[in-house]
């Protein structure tokens, strides 16, 4: 018999604000911003999307449509969208 599986949804484990922000900060720091645009996509999914695109001012499509593989959104709408999942963007010095 055939075993069955389905596909992971890490939004499915982001129960937090907490748990939210964690996730983001590691995907920033080690990920591209592709990755870091398609994390603020699973975290808007974990934490609504719909209340999500509210905060950012967009309707619950054109938020999917931002944050979906290869789109490229604008620095605001990235902005509001990490404000909206409880965080904020700042910057540090790189080190090497």
């Amino acid at each position: 018999m055939a075993t069955k599986t389905k596909p992971f949804d890490i939004a499915q484990y982001l129960e937090t604000e907490e748990d939210i922000k964690l996730f983001l900060q590691e995907v920033a720091n080690t990920g591209t911003p592709s990755d870091f645009i398609r994390a603020l996509g699973t975290a808007a999914k974990a934490k609504s999307m719909t209340e999500v695109a509210m905060s950012v001012g967009v309707s619950r499509t054109s938020l999917y449509k931002s944050l979906e593989e290869g789109s490229n959104p604008s620095f605001i709408t990235i902005n509001k969208v990490v404000e909206a999942l409880g965080c904020q963007i700042t910057i540090s010095a790189h080190t090497t």
